[in-house]
C-alpha cells in the first residue's frame, strides 16, 4: 500500500483540528475527579496491572506524585495495590471493578456526547468520518505506542 504524505499546512490543520476537538470533548467530560487521575485509570484499564513508576512515567508526573494520587484512588476503592505473581518485591497497582465501572461509564458518556454533536451532521459529513474511521484508529494506536511506556 502505499503512503502519501500530509503537507506541512494539512498536518497543522488537521493537527489544530483533531487538538481543538479533543480539548472541548474534555471540558464536557464530569469533574469528579483531576484529569490525572482519570487517565490513570484509563491507562490501567488499557494496559493492565503497572508499577507506580511505570504509571508516573506514562502519565508524566513524578514518582512522588502518582503515589499519592494511588493512595488517593485506592481510599475511594478504584485501585488496589497487589504483590507480583512473578516477583514479590514487587507491588502492581491494579484497577477494581469499581475503577474499571468508572472508567466504563466515563468513556460512555463521551461517547455518547459526540454521538449527539454527530447526529447534526450532514450525511456528506459523515460519510467523511466514516471514510477517516481507519486513519483515525491508526492515530490513535501510534499514540498508545507512545504512551504505553516501559510495561513491567
Amino acid at each position: 500500500m502505499s503512503r502519501r504524505v500530509a503537507t506541512p499546512g494539512a498536518s497543522a490543520a488537521i493537527g489544530a483540528a483533531l487538538y481543538g476537538l479533543a480539548t472541548r470533548a474534555a471540558r464536557r467530560l464530569p469533574r469528579d475527579m483531576s484529569p490525572t487521575s482519570a487517565a490513570t485509570l484509563a491507562t490501567l484499564d488499557r494496559t493492565g496491572p503497572r508499577r507506580i513508576t511505570d504509571l508516573a512515567a506514562v502519565e508524566g508526573v513524578t514518582q512522588p506524585a502518582m503515589t499519592t494520587l494511588v493512595r488517593m484512588m485506592e481510599e475511594s476503592g478504584l485501585v488496589e495495590r497487589r504483590s507480583d505473581a512473578a516477583d514479590k518485591r514487587v507491588t502492581l497497582v491494579c484497577l477494581t471493578e469499581s475503577g474499571a465501572s468508572y472508567v466504563r461509564t466515563r468513556r460512555h458518556a463521551g461517547v455518547h456526547a459526540f454521538e449527539r454533536l454527530i447526529g447534526e451532521l450532514t450525511g456528506d459529513e459523515v460519510e467523511a468520518l466514516v471514510a477517516a474511521l481507519p486513519a483515525l484508529k491508526h492515530l490513535a494506536e501510534l499514540e498508545s505506542q507512545e504512551r504505553k511506556g516501559p510495561k513491567r
